[in-house]
């Protein structure tokens, strides 16, 4: 009779999580784009939790039943007591790295930064999550986690002084992405020259796209403490210095109207010229056979 109890629940239990997923999915599509994220994080990150969820409630049933007939022994049912206990922190553990890894993936093509490095920012979470859920199953199950917790202390100061290159890297990555001083497709020239456009920021290493077409790879930890020009920040348009000489006998009133006209005619013409900008002229030197001068376009 209880195991037929015990069976009908389940049944009742797994239509019920059913229905009440279908019933998420109708409310995410009568939702806009900006609120339908969320039903759509909610409902990938429920699926397994859910059915761990039921498996753990099966359990907890089952010790009810053997506690009330006296069919198992008193150490038996506290073994499954325990047993129920690292279900129920698995379940909730699960729930939170599915939760967060959906919405970073979900997220992630609305924002090309994050999508560049949301293999960072999951991977992370994952392991912190899963050492944490290790630990308090083994907590749970009356395993002293002292002892392991001192090893592991000492196996990652080993693991970070054979690993600090890479450690370096990816922390200052994780700067990077925090710090935003670029973006994805910002054009952005180094201390040490190298300058393109940003095209991926990576755990390891950033990537700039240069003008011949070629990719340059500079490790994070170069670049985070290298001096950065962001070429589009806090605008993408700038002013492009054009340095001229002319001779001593020319007219300068004439040679400025002649320049401007011609500054205007590239700034028309030119696929990333600033139509709505003027630009302007400055004399500043008598050099030894020219007047040399500045066109600010």
């Amino acid at each position: 009779m209880i195991a037929g109890g015990c069976l009908a629940i389940i049944v009742i239990l797994y239509i019920a999580k059913r229905l009440f997923l279908v019933r998420l999915r109708a409310q995410m599509q009568q939702q806009d784009s900006e609120h339908s994220h969320f039903y759509q994080v909610l409902i990938l990150a429920l699926n397994a939790p859910l059915n761990l969820t039921i498996l753990t409630i099966l359990l907890w049933l089952i010790r009810y039943g053997v506690t009330i007939t006296g069919a198992l022994a008193k150490e038996d049912t506290e073994i499954l007591g325990h047993v129920i206990q690292a279900m129920v922190i698995i379940t909730l553990i699960l729930f939170v790295e599915r939760w967060i890894t959906y919405a970073i993936k979900v997220y992630a093509s609305r924002s090309p930064l994050l999508n560049n490095t949301r293999s960072i920012a999951s991977g992370a979470i994952r392991a912190l999550l899963i050492g944490l859920c290790v630990l308090l199953v083994l907590g749970s199950l009356g395993i002293s986690v002292t002892p392991l917790i001192a090893s592991l202390g000492i196996t990652s100061l080993a693991v970070a002084l054979a690993l600090q290159p890479t450690l370096e890297n990816f922390f200052s990555g994780v700067q990077i992405i925090i710090d935003k001083p670029f973006r994805i497709g910002d054009f952005i020239e180094l201390e040490s020259g190298e300058q393109g456009f940003v095209d991926k920021i990576g755990w390891r290493s950033t990537w700039i796209k240069m003008l011949p077409n070629n990719i340059v790879i500079v490790p994070n930890g170069k670049v985070s403490q290298s001096k950065i020009i962001n070429y589009y920040y806090p605008e993408k348009e700038l002013s492009v210095p054009v340095e001229v000489g002319v001779h001593y006998n020319s007219d300068l009133e004439f040679v400025e109207k002649v320049t401007l006209e011609v500054a205007n005619q590239v700034l028309l013409e030119h696929e990333w010229g600033v139509e709505s900008y003027d630009p302007f002229v400055v004399f500043h030197t008598f050099d030894n056979s020219s007047i040399n001068f500045t066109v600010m376009l």
